[in-house]
């Protein structure tokens, strides 16, 4: 197999793949309509699913399109006439609201803190005090924005309590933290083939209890192609997705699955969390701070603080990196300049070993630290 050039992706996905990954899209031309592919995206669903619930209860759903697809398709397919609350503790909870407003949804928005537990106390007073009774809650389990990891467990707890049904945007926590639907109370769960489950960007899912499927028969329709119970049925009748798919994109996400089941959840996240201790010790010693605590963090993103120096200026410091093959990502906080460095995908503490080498070097250069440092 030739290697191809690899570039490290330190933003927040899509992430770096192996070649092996790349490769695997490589394939005969196909029709998505033969059986063959059909028993492909079977085969990625059930897998799939298999992550994080029972695939007798529960069933993946695909979608061609980027995670904010999957979301979109919950939140315009699943929603009914009472009211539902979306947890807005950073640019993706943000993002629910605006998808909500677009469809003119009935949404109370809970604001919380980018850098902080949301309150589950504040949390649950909202709910008693509604007015009109909470059918669901949406939350973003791990939030892109500063890296912060949101209670889902928690939160499900309380909603099970008031009989809600829980959304969760999984996008960057989905194939490394451990998430469990049944236990953790999720009705319905939204990720992407291209962070976690280091496969290429183009397909995203939603999965879901079979039994919450079946009655969004019955809900009014807001959607077309994100349809949610039209894209369910018609796979389960058909195995095929109702439109066109990303064909060569799904053949590399089951080969991104094979090779997550190879490495293991566990340890996948095992070498995440060793690559974000690598950048943490090394934030430190180069005098920057990051934004989340550890007891909140995922150790997957982490939200940095931008250098206070008159030389600094983030384009330059991301060009600098491009230059040597790294690709890192500004910031999603209103007030406070961060920048954002994810530990995702096919690459390993010596990545970050090199990234901080070079920072060091950049930061000496615009006078942020001394050389004797």
């Amino acid at each position: 197999m030739r290697s191809i050039k690899r570039m490290i992706l330190l933003n927040p996905g899509p992430a770096t793949t192996t070649d092996s990954v790349k490769w695997s899209q490589v394939v005969p031309d196909i029709c998505p309509r033969e059986t063959e592919f059909g028993l492909l995206m079977a085969y990625i669903s059930e897998e799939l699913t298999q992550l994080v619930a029972d695939p007798d209860h529960y069933t993946t759903v695909l979608f061609g399109g980027s995670g904010t697809a999957a979301v979109e398709s919950i939140l315009s397919s699943a929603l009914d006439n009472g009211i539902t609350i979306i947890i807005n503790n950073g640019a993706y909870g943000k993002r629910m609201c605006e998808i909500a407003k677009a469809y003119g949804l009935n949404y109370l928005e809970f604001k919380s803190p980018p850098d902080d537990a949301v309150d589950l106390n504040a949390l649950e007073h909202v709910i008693q005090s509604s007015q009109q009774p909470v059918s669901h809650l949406a939350v973003v389990h791990h939030e892109t924005t500063t890296g912060l990891l949101n209670d889902v467990k928690a939160i499900g707890e309380i909603c099970r309590r008031h009989q809600i049904e829980t959304i969760v945007d999984a996008m960057s926590s989905f194939a490394a933290i451990p998430i469990q639907m049944k236990e953790m109370n999720i009705s319905y769960l939204a990720s992407s083939s291209n962070k976690n489950l280091q496969g290429m960007p183009g397909v995203s899912f939603v999965i879901a209890e079979i039994s919450k499927l079946e009655l969004l028969k019955h809900k009014k329709q807001r959607n077309y192609y994100l349809n949610l119970y039209a894209q369910y049925q018609y796979f389960l009748k058909h195995r095929q997705m109702r439109f066109t798919p990303p064909v060569q994109t799904l053949y590399a996400l089951k080969q991104a699955i094979d090779e997550l089941k190879q490495e293991g959840m566990t340890e996948r996240y095992e070498r995440y969390v060793k690559s974000w201790e690598t950048l943490i010790n090394g934030l430190f010693r180069l005098g920057l701070t990051y934004l989340v605590p550890e007891t909140h963090h995922s150790k997957i993103i982490t939200a940095i603080v931008e250098p206070d120096c008159a030389g600094y200026a983030f384009q330059e410091m991301h060009d600098y990196f491009y230059k040597e093959d790294i690709m890192i990502y500004p910031g999603k906080l209103d007030g406070l300049n961060t920048f954002r460095i994810a530990n995702m995908g096919d690459i390993t503490y010596k990545d970050i070993e090199t990234f901080v080498e070079l920072l060091e070097r950049y930061l000496k250069r615009i006078g942020f630290i001394g050389e004797g440092r």
